[in-house]
């Protein structure tokens, strides 16, 4: 499973559980994407943000990206806003994709300051697929499929799909990884925001109604 194509490597591994996650380690981005195996953790952020686990999995200071729609994506993109919720996704991770149209709901309900971005492993040579996925759950933010650089590194050091990820503007991960489908997806999204948020001197945010 160490094949290094062109992007985060592709693991078609047995999958557990909609309830669970996809359990598989993942190879870097920006040759290749495996999606991480999946597990069903419910575990949501806990210590103080920036003392937080998420920082020794990486950071995402230098780096470009793909979008979907096959725009750049780069670090100025993450220091635009005050914070950047990463979800590491794949498309052999049913997980993943049941919780896709929660997720579109919980981006579309951040104020301008945060936003979602998804990162899908498998995604490049599968733009078609993804597209559908997320178009039927309704999430109408950036998508990743393919990256270099802090991200490729960053995707080669996750062990599980779905993984969370919190970023502040510097592109310093924050807290913990929210790793497995989420029980209250948007309470634990929320959390680690605002976790993230207090831990940069700003205010917190609610979810708009």
């Amino acid at each position: 499973m160490k094949n290094k194509i062109t992007l985060l490597l592709c693991a078609a591994a047995s999958i557990a559980l909609l309830t669970t996650g996809c359990a598989q380690k993942p190879n870097p981005p920006a040759a290749s994407s495996q999606p991480a195996q999946s597990q069903s953790s419910q575990s949501g952020p806990s210590g103080d943000s920036a003392t937080g686990t998420a920082s020794k999995l990486g950071s995402l200071q230098s780096f470009t990206a793909l979008t979907l729609d096959g725009e750049s994506f780069t670090q100025d993109d993450i220091a635009a806003k005050d914070i950047t919720v990463l979800n590491f996704w794949a498309l052999t991770c049913p997980p993943c994709i049941a919780e896709m149209p929660e997720l579109a709901s919980f981006a579309g309900a951040l104020p301008d300051n945060v936003q979602v971005v998804t990162v899908c492993l498998d995604g490049s040579g599968n733009e078609e697929t993804v597209s559908s996925i997320l178009d039927e759950a309704g999430f109408s933010g950036v998508t990743l499929v393919a990256g270099d650089g802090d991200l490729a590194a960053l995707a080669g050091n996750l062990m599980y799909t779905p993984t969370t990820l919190v970023a502040d503007s510097a592109g310093t991960l924050m807290g913990d990884p929210i790793i497995g489908g989420q029980k209250d997806l948007p309470k634990t999204f929320l959390a680690a925001v605002n976790d993230a948020l207090q831990a940069g001197g700003k205010a917190e945010v609610s979810l708009e109604e």
